[in-house]
């Protein structure tokens, strides 16, 4: 049985492994876990309107076990990291399927410093979860702490250590976990703040707004009423910016915006930057210029926070918009990027369009929906049709298929410096993977 993904647990709310009783017994297991190093924790979650339920679920499990929790409500993922640390706890838990639709949710589990789960872990979890049969209890809940968001905001506002004078900021919250805190958290720093997806029903979380689809806010600013735009997805791990011409930036625009200020400022030692193998190639180059280097990890925020520590980085993320700022956070923090973006633009009095102007090589990222997930190696007409595509690329480009950790979907990934070759590549590779993919019986 495999329980915990890239990024915990996820699924569809109300089915295993996201029914209430299954989350309680994960709560009963971890609880048992920690009770006796540290038995108390921070959680939290986003707006679905299923996490609640789960929310109350897993609480009950850890109370069963005599371990007690405080509750900080409605906030970004991130802030459940940063709790954890200020108040000294054993764990964090925050409910929140992060960008997938409001039917999923999920359970992501923070260790007492502050950074993701261990694997051993969540392994351990996962080998103990078929033995157990504890039925969900009646336990009592904590009520929410609002001085739980309260600390987090004041952390995370005054991590830029100075105003923003009255910056114009435009926020899409995508009516998740930072709706609330992360207006607050910008007007609190100094900015003139304006904000969208800031009416979260249990349902809209996602849809047609936020990370997932910034082309909103980039349409928004291109009436040049603001300086910078910010977009987070359901649980603010993420964000994707827009300039003040409504051009979308990606993770990988905002770590080159902030390692070359950091490089500038003597503030990036060692001269490294993490990102992942999702990581655009002008990244790569651009990084080399200033003599710093990029090291390249598999998908996930939790292998991007594990290279940090490995290389001693201080800065990293993904191009999807987790960005990890090491001196300040140990998990990707969507509105403490945004903030420090928003400072640069405030401290240089340059246009976020001038403070941006990363060269990105042609890149195409396909999603294959699939049923089954077979070993690549073993699809031989596919592995045959990478290895061709990487002889014609003649190491002026990348070739990346993988599966994704989150959702039933091949990503096909193919970059170059000639878009129309990366192009006819990409469309091959997808016509090969959906007819050899259909015909392979699942092996998982």
């Amino acid at each position: 049985m495999k329980l915990f993904g890239t990024d915990g647990i996820r699924g569809e709310a109300g089915k295993f492994p996201l029914d209430e009783t299954t989350v309680y017994r994960v709560g009963r297991i971890l609880g048992r876990r920690v009770r006796e190093e540290n038995p108390s924790g921070v959680i939290g979650g986003d707006t679905r309107e299923s996490t609640p339920a789960l929310l109350a679920a897993i609480a009950r499990g850890l109370a069963a076990e005599g371990v007690s929790v405080e509750n900080a409500g409605v906030v970004p993922t991130p802030a459940i990291a940063d709790l954890v640390r200020e108040r000294c706890a054993g764990f964090g838990i925050a409910i929140s399927a992060s960008h997938n639709p409001w039917r999923d949710n999920g359970v992501k589990i923070f260790g007492a410093d502050g950074r993701k789960y261990p694997d051993a872990g969540e392994s351990a979890i996962e080998r103990r979860l078929p033995e157990e049969r504890a039925t969900p209890a009646a336990e009592a809940v904590p009520p929410v702490d609002p001085d739980l968001a309260a600390i987090y905001a004041r952390h995370v506002s005054s991590a830029i250590g100075r105003p923003l004078g009255g910056l114009p900021v435009l926020l899409d919250c995508g009516e998740g976990a930072a709706f609330r805190l992360g207006p607050e958290i910008f007007r609190s720093a100094g900015a003139h703040v304006e904000a969208l997806g800031i009416e979260p029903n249990g349902r809209n979380i996602n849809e047609g707004c936020g990370a997932l689809h910034p082309e909103k806010i980039g349409k928004a600013m291109e009436a040049g009423h603001f300086a910078l735009g910010a977009a987070f997805d359901g649980d603010a791990d993420r964000v994707i910016l827009a300039d003040e011409r409504g051009r979308i930036l990606d993770g990988d625009d905002i770590l080159w915006i902030l390692a070359r200020e950091a490089h500038r400022a003597g503030a990036l030692r060692p001269a490294v930057v993490v990102g992942t193998v999702m990581s655009n190639f002008g990244l790569e180059r651009a990084l080399a210029g200033l003599g710093v280097s990029l090291v390249r990890t598999p998908v996930g925020d939790r292998h991007v926070v594990r290279a940090m520590q490995e290389n001693g980085a201080v800065l990293g993320g993904e191009a999807s918009g987790h960005i990890i700022l090491g001196n300040l956070s140990t998990t990707g923090d969507g509105v403490l990027a945004a903030l420090s973006a928003s400072s640069l633009v405030e401290s240089s009095g340059r246009p976020l369009s001038e403070l941006a102007d990363l060269v990105k090589v042609p890149q195409i990222l396909r999603n294959l929906r699939v049923g089954r997930r077979v070993p690549l190696d073993e699809v031989v007409r596919l592995a045959r049709a990478v290895a061709e595509a990487e002889r014609s690329l003649a190491g002026d480009g990348r070739v990346l298929l993988r599966y994704s950790g989150t959702e039933p979907l091949l990503r096909v990934m193919v970059e170059g410096v000639d878009g129309e070759a990366v192009a006819a590549i990409a469309d091959r590779l997808c016509r090969v993977a959906e007819e050899e993919l259909a015909d392979i019986p699942d092996r998982t």
